[in-house]
C-alpha cells in the first residue's frame, strides 16, 4: 500500500471513495484490501478509546444495497476478525440501526461500521463508524485513516468470533413499540395505523424493511409500495429524497393508490420525505415546518436547528406561529446537529437539527439523523390526526412558501478553490452594500446571505463555498413571478469578474 492517498478517502465524518470500474476518470481506490485496512484501523482506533484490547471488542457490520458491498463487508470482517474482535455481521441494514446496535442491551456493540455512499452512484461506497457516543466527527476520521497508513497491526493468535445477526427486525420493533405507545389508540392499541393505506419507496436501497416491519405489523394497508428490493444498479431511480425524478415517482404512487401517506428514503435511511394524500411534497422546507409544529408542541420555546439554506417564510413560521426559535447554521448535518448539542450545552433548549436534505436529529432519539424515526414521529400524528377527524398538513397550513426557488452550482476552475471561494464571498459582502434594496442579513453563519427587497426582487440569495468540493452554490428564493431571474441577473453583473469562475451553469 505504498504511496495510497489515504487522506483522499476522507469526506467529512464518513470515509467515501470509488470502489467499482464504470465511469470514466474515476479510478477505483476504495478496494476489498483497502476495506479491510481501515476496519482494523477502526478496531486500533476504538481500543484505545475505551481502553480496551481488539479481543475484547464487539463490533456490528452493515452494508446497504451497492454492488461492491458484499465484497468489501467480507473485507471488513475478515480484517477485523483477525484482531482477535468479536463480529455481528448484519448483512443488509440502515445507518441509524447500526449505531443503535451500541447502545441496545441485547447485542451491546462496543462499535458499528456502516457500508455506504448514500445517494452517490453505484460505482462509490464509503464508511461510516458509531460509537456509543454517536457518529465519528472529522478528526476522528483523519486519526483512523493515519492507523490505517501506518498499518500496523498485531494479528491475534486466535481469530475473533463472527455471527449473523437479524439487528434490523430488533431495530423495527422498537419503531412499531414507538408508535403503538405515542399514538395510544383506545380501541385497536397493537394497529393504530389500520385504516390507513401508507406507501413506502425505498429506492432499491436499504429502506424496504419500513414497509414489512413497521407498518404491516402497525395495521396500515402497504399496497402500492414500490422498489423495496435491495438492488445496488438502483434501477428505478436514485434513491434520494432531494431528486426530483425521485420525489415525483412516490409522489405519482400516491395518487395512483389513493394513498394517505407516502414515505420515501434515501440510500442507507438516514435521511426521508413524505407525500400528503393529495400527492404534495413534504419535503425541505416544509417538512422541517411540519416536523417543528410537533417538536414544539412537545416542548414549547424550545430552538430548531437547521441549515443556511432554509426560507424566511419558514423562520416566520416557527418563530410567529408556533412561538419557537429559528437558528439557522452552516450546511452539513454534522454541523447541525453539533450546534444543537452545543446549544443544549449552554443552556438553550433545542430538541429537533435538520437539514433541508432531510437528514433529521431529534434529542430524545440520541441526536441521530435517522430518517425512519423522523417519519415514524410523523405517523404518530397521521395516526391521531385521522381520530380527530383532522388531517396531518393542518399543523403546516399557515406556512408561507416561496413563488420561486432555484439553486445553482458554479464551479471553480483553480486548484486554490476554498480562498478564491473566500475572496469571493468577501467581495460579494462590499458589492451588496453599494446596491439599493440589498441588505446583508445578520447572524448568518456561511457564506453570505442577502435580503433583496426591491418590488421586483422580493426574496433572499445565499452565495456560500461548498463544504468539500471547488462549487459556489447559489440558493435564490422570491415571493414573486419572476424574482428569481431578476435577482440572478444583478448578481450575474458581479460574478462575472471572477475569471476562474464557471458561469455556464448560471442559466438566468
Amino acid at each position: 500500500m505504498q504511496k495510497f492517498d489515504w487522506k483522499k478517502l476522507q469526506n467529512g465524518s464518513d470515509i467515501r471513495g470509488v470502489a467499482l470500474e464504470g465511469i470514466p476518470d474515476e479510478k477505483v481506490n476504495l478496494t476489498p484490501e483497502v476495506a479491510k485496512i481501515l476496519g482494523q484501523a477502526f478496531v486500533s482506533w476504538l481500543g484505545k478509546k475505551l481502553g480496551k484490547v481488539p479481543s475484547e471488542l464487539i463490533i456490528s457490520l452493515g452494508r446497504d444495497s451497492r454492488l461492491s458491498g458484499p465484497n468489501l463487508l467480507a473485507a471488513v470482517t475478515e480484517g477485523i476478525s483477525l484482531l482477535g474482535s468479536k463480529v455481528y455481521g448484519f448483512g443488509i441494514a440502515s445507518t441509524p440501526a447500526m449505531f443503535m446496535s451500541t447502545i441496545n442491551p441485547e447485542i451491546n456493540c462496543d462499535g458499528a461500521i456502516m457500508l455506504t455512499a448514500s445517494h452517490l452512484p453505484f460505482n462509490r461506497n464509503g464508511l461510516k463508524f458509531f460509537t456509543k457516543d454517536g457518529g465519528l466527527n472529522k478528526g476522528d476520521i483523519a486519526d483512523i485513516l493515519n492507523l490505517a497508513e501506518e498499518n500496523e497491526f498485531q494479528i491475534a493468535q486466535q481469530k475473533g468470533i463472527i455471527q449473523n445477526y437479524d439487528f434490523i427486525s430488533v431495530y423495527a420493533q422498537g419503531l412499531v413499540k414507538k408508535v403503538r405507545e405515542g399514538v395510544n389508540h383506545l380501541d385497536n392499541f397493537d394497529q393504530p395505523l389500520k385504516g390507513l393505506k401508507i406507501i413506502v419507496d425505498a429506492g432499491n436501497g436499504a429502506g424496504g424493511f419500513y414497509a414489512e416491519k413497521v407498518l404491516k405489523p402497525l395495521g396500515a394497508d402497504t399496497t402500492g409500495s414500490q422498489f423495496l428490493e435491495p438492488d445496488g444498479t438502483f434501477p428505478n431511480h436514485i434513491p434520494n429524497p432531494e431528486n426530483e425524478e425521485a420525489m415525483q415517482s412516490i409522489c405519482q404512487a400516491v395518487l395512483d393508490n389513493k394513498a394517505d401517506f407516502g414515505i420515501i428514503f434515501d440510500t442507507d435511511v438516514d435521511r426521508s420525505a413524505a407525500v400528503d394524500s393529495f400527492g404534495k411534497e413534504l419535503n425541505r422546507n416544509r417538512l422541517i415546518a411540519l416536523i417543528s409544529a410537533i417538536v414544539l408542541q412537545e416542548h414549547p420555546g424550545s430552538t430548531i436547528v437547521t441549515d443556511s439554506i432554509t426560507s424566511e417564510g419558514l423562520t416566520s413560521f416557527i418563530e410567529e406561529e408556533l412561538n419557537g426559535v429559528h437558528h439557522r447554521f452552516k450546511r452539513g448535518y454534522k454541523n447541525v446537529i453539533n450546534e444543537s448539542i452545543r446549544l443544549n450545552d449552554e443552556g438553550q433548549e433545542s430538541w429537533l437539527a435538520i437539514e433541508t436534505s432531510g437528514h433529521g436529529a431529534m434529542k430524545e432519539n440520541y441526536f441521530l439523523d435517522d430518517g425512519a424515526y423522523l417519519v415514524t414521529k410523523l405517523l404518530i400524528e397521521l395516526a391521531k390526526c385521522q381520530q380527530q377527524g383532522k388531517v396531518l398538513t393542518d399543523l403546516i397550513a399557515n406556512l408561507k412558501e416561496p413563488e420561486e426557488s432555484q439553486e445553482f452550482r458554479l464551479k471553480i476552475k483553480t486548484e486554490n478553490f476554498k480562498d478564491y471561494g473566500n475572496d469571493i464571498i468577501r467581495k460579494l459582502q462590499q458589492f451588496a452594500a453599494t446596491q439599493e434594496n440589498w441588505q446583508i442579513v445578520p447572524n448568518n453563519y456561511e457564506g453570505v446571505r442577502i435580503s433583496c427587497s426591491s418590488s421586483d426582487e422580493n426574496g433572499w440569495l445565499l452565495l456560500r463555498l461548498s463544504l468539500h468540493d471547488p462549487v459556489i452554490p447559489i440558493n435564490i428564493e422570491s415571493n414573486i413571478s419572476g424574482g428569481v431571474q431578476n435577482i440572478a441577473t444583478k448578481l450575474l453583473d458581479f460574478l462575472k469578474g471572477f475569471d476562474a469562475l464557471d458561469l455556464t451553469a448560471f442559466n438566468v
